[in-house]
């Protein structure tokens, strides 16, 4: 029996029907040379074998009342169900790709299943097809998504399917067991706070305290009432130029995308005639040691991004700098209170959502920017190549709009999710990072002189 733990029970009670708890990947292939014109039937057959699926994915959420908790027990689930095969209008363009998997991402999944679906999605123009697939975020968090998506890939374009997945094999608790989960995670959550407490006094320090970007945190566009319905925009990125523009300015990758988002919102606000007097923050979250059993393991701290600035070094240095602290703070924390303190930030927001007074509460951040890795090999699905994979994250109500960027060979991808009914033209605020990233060059070079 495997419980889900306090951080995976928290994403699971903030599911509602205008907030699906849900992470998605697009991934877009192209077709070997040699493809029957059944290729996508074929793959769809050979998904729907379900021979490749690792625990949870082979598991049902179950109740265990004596506990107050939540358990994964094992099921067969229904192919026909969950992977599913569908086709664009010929000539099937970007568009029509993006307008199908907005519908799709915005549907809830059923608590009562296993917590994913797959689309096999044919007909992409350029001899392309679609690969989505979305699970619960009490079932995986993104680096975990990542890991399973790479286990169905291989660098061998002669490669098949894998033949089986990660098994759940241990056994049932005990009575005593059982009784004792919600008392021991009392006991462990009061003694990691405990250990917190001196800690967060010193995070509270400083002009680039984390817990100062929070509460200084403004009110925008983005801060709204959501409704049930998505938006997807992407940007890709030259990885080699994000690099260059860090070693000029002695900065890491992730700051310069950071910078450059905020560039572009910069933009975006002034557009729409919203841009607050004061930097817009992001959460971002931040990976932390995990076991092959973790399904959730991240923590995170706010960050400005420096939306009230014109000069773009002058953003990418303040976001340098609170990205520092930011990461040393969090790793000065031990790794049993690293997971209190994710929950810790994640408790307003369930809370504000249960209670739906997300709206009316202060504000901890404007939106989130994370950001994972595929790796630099070409990978390969049944012969097919991979192109590009775009990371589509989730919406907490109040806080519309979400960035996960993924590093895929030599380029970056960012996906951006925003709340369809508050967030006009979202594939704007994509196109702006382009110009941001030009701006951010060109000054970093002219500083390099």
């Amino acid at each position: 029996m495997r419980l889900l733990t306090p951080f995976d029970h928290a994403m699971l009670r903030m599911e509602s029907a205008r907030t699906p708890m849900h992470i998605g990947a697009l991934a877009i292939f192209r077709l070997p040379d040699d493809a029957p014109p059944d290729f996508v039937r074929q793959l769809y057959n050979a998904f729907s074998a379900l021979a490749f699926l690792p625990f949870p994915y082979d598991s049902v959420l179950a109740a265990l009342p004596v506990a107050d908790a939540a358990y994964w027990k094992k099921t067969e689930p229904d192919p026909t169900y969950h992977v599913r095969l569908d086709a664009l209008p010929s000539p099937g363009g970007e568009a029509d790709l993006g307008a199908l998997v907005e519908r799709l991402h915005s549907r809830p999944l059923d608590l009562t299943r296993p917590l994913w679906e797959a689309h096999l999605i044919e007909g992409l123009e350029n001899n392309r097809f679609a690969f989505y697939f979305k699970a619960h975020h009490c079932a995986t968090d993104g680096i975990a998504a990542v890991q399973t998506i790479q286990s169905w890939l291989s660098t061998d374009p002669g490669g098949a399917l894998p033949s089986g997945g990660k098994v759940d094999e241990s056994g049932d608790l005990s009575l005593l067991q059982k009784l004792t989960i919600l008392p021991r995670r009392i006991v462990e959550g009061t003694l990691a706070t405990a250990g917190m407490l001196p800690n967060l006094a010193r995070m509270a320090l400083g002009p680039d305290s984390f817990v100062r970007t929070a509460v200084r945190t403004p009110s925008s566009v983005f801060n709204q009432r959501l409704g049930p319905h998505r938006r997807v925009a992407v940007e890709r990125m030259s990885l080699a130029t994000l690099k260059e523009v860090a070693g000029r300015t002695d900065t890491k990758v992730n700051d310069v995308v950071l910078a450059v988002v905020g560039g572009a919102v910069h933009r975006y606000l002034l557009e729409l005639d919203a841009l607050p007097r004061t930097s817009l923050t992001a959460s971002v979250p931040m990976a932390l040691s995990r076991t092959e059993d973790t399904l959730n393991a991240a923590t995170g701290f706010v960050t400005p991004l420096g939306t009230e600035l014109d000069d773009p070094l002058a953003r990418l240095q303040l976001v340098a700098a609170h990205t520092r602290r930011g990461k040393h703070d969090i790793d000065g924390l031990s790794r049993g209170a690293q997971d209190y303190f994710a929950l810790l930030g994640l408790t307003p927001l369930l809370l504000a959502q249960n209670a739906r007074l997300a709206t009316r509460l202060p504000l901890l951040f404007n939106f989130t920017v994370s950001n994972v890795v595929l790796g630099k090999e070409k990978r390969y699905l049944m012969g097919a190549e991979l192109e590009y994979i775009v990371p589509i994250s989730f919406l907490v109500d109040g806080y519309g709009l979400n960035v996960t960027v993924i590093g895929y060979g030599d380029s970056v991808t960012l996906g951006f999710v925003g709340d369809r009914d508050s967030l006009p033209h979202l594939q704007r605020l994509a196109d702006y990072t382009r110009a941001a990233l030009a701006d951010l060059v060109e000054a970093a070079g002219s500083a390099g002189q």
